[in-house]
């Protein structure tokens, strides 16, 4: 039974993983397109604000969900990555803790 936690752990943080640098590029994808692509912000922005809420459940989640809408409606900061910030908060800061 520990083990099959210990796996399905490993899977979701490799998951997590993979699906944060997804997402954080599409992000900054807008940076493409010179001032048209921060309007594509406005519909990116609460769709990586819910995808961060279920990526990552309880009150982090929560947080980082806001974080994400925040960071993708602000213009020009696109390039702060906050899916990883956050799996490596998740995964490597908060587990230390």
């Amino acid at each position: 039974m520990k083990e099959e936690i210990q796996v399905e752990q490993a899977d979701n943080k490799s998951r997590d993983l993979i699906l944060g640098l997804l997402f954080d590029g599409i992000g900054m994808l807008s940076f493409s397109i010179p001032l048209i692509g921060e309007f594509s912000d406005v519909v990116w922005a609460p769709i990586a604000g819910f995808l961060m809420t279920r990526m990552y459940k309880g009150k982090m989640g929560k947080v980082a969900g806001v974080f994400a809408f925040l960071e993708e409606v602000i213009p020009f900061s696109d390039v702060i990555p906050s899916f990883t910030l956050t799996w490596i908060y998740n995964y490597w800061i908060k587990k230390k803790g």
